[in-house]
């Protein structure tokens, strides 16, 4: 299967150095491209697109509104894709505000050619969180933007999964990957990935990110705690 990426940046340079990466794929495409946040949303209207690699900082629409759009339901048009987002700076407040609109992860853009391609690889095959130890420094970062009690709704939410779902669930906030959390709960990975799979559909979540996050809003996990 082709994975189908658009790359949305108001550096016409970057984007053709992201081109050139992803043509020399056999796997991927790019399916489009846009200079800022509207572009791509009027893009994504007529365009079946997998992997969104969007900027964070771009004039007209910034990255976070444009990913909170494509991350509606019924925004993104054909496909709903996923979004990662490219920043400059590791600890990104506004790499942070695109996860809680829904991103699936985040890039440095000096990112490492190899990096890309299992990142946009990972983020469209859904089994796992790009660098989770990052994403996870970004959240205890900048745990304090979130809610400081969890209201009544998202501990509803928690009571619906088992206990067991709850332990993978807690595993997953501390950014393990199926096969790190197979061995601390000496599971197959391919067990691990059903429990992740059922606690997606159970919380209405597109991806461990947005789980991450919301174990953090319920406080089942807190920033700086292991």
């Amino acid at each position: 299967m082709t994975v189908r990426v658009m790359l949305v940046d108001d550096q016409a340079l970057l984007r053709t150095g992201f081109r050139m990466v992803l043509a020399a794929q056999p796997d991927m495409e790019v399916a489009a491209e846009a200079g800022n946040g509207a572009e791509a949303l009027a893009a994504l209207r007529t365009t079946h697109v997998d992997v969104v690699l969007m900027d964070i900082r771009m004039p007209v629409m910034d990255g976070v509104e444009a990913t909170r759009r494509v991350c509606q339901e019924g925004e993104g048009g054909p496909g709903d894709p996923k979004v990662l987002i490219l920043t400059t700076f590791d600890l990104d407040e506004y790499a942070f505000a695109a996860l809680k609109a829904g991103a699936s992860g985040f890039l440095l853009k000096d990112v490492p050619p190899g990096e890309l391609l299992n990142a946009i690889r990972a983020v469209h095959s859904g089994d796992a969180v790009v660098a989770p130890s990052t994403t996870r420094r970004l959240i205890d970062r900048f745990s304090p933007m979130l809610p400081g009690t969890a209201d009544a709704a998202e501990h509803r939410e928690l009571a619906r999964l088992t206990d067991r779902e709850r332990e993978v669930l807690l595993l997953v906030a501390q950014g393990m990957s199926n096969g790190e959390i197979a061995a601390h709960l000496v599971l197959s990975e391919a067990t691990v990935k059903t429990h992740v799979g059922r606690i997606l559909t159970k919380l209405g979540l597109r991806d461990r990110v947005q789980a991450v996050v919301l174990a953090y809003e319920t406080g089942l996990v807190r920033a700086g705690r292991g």
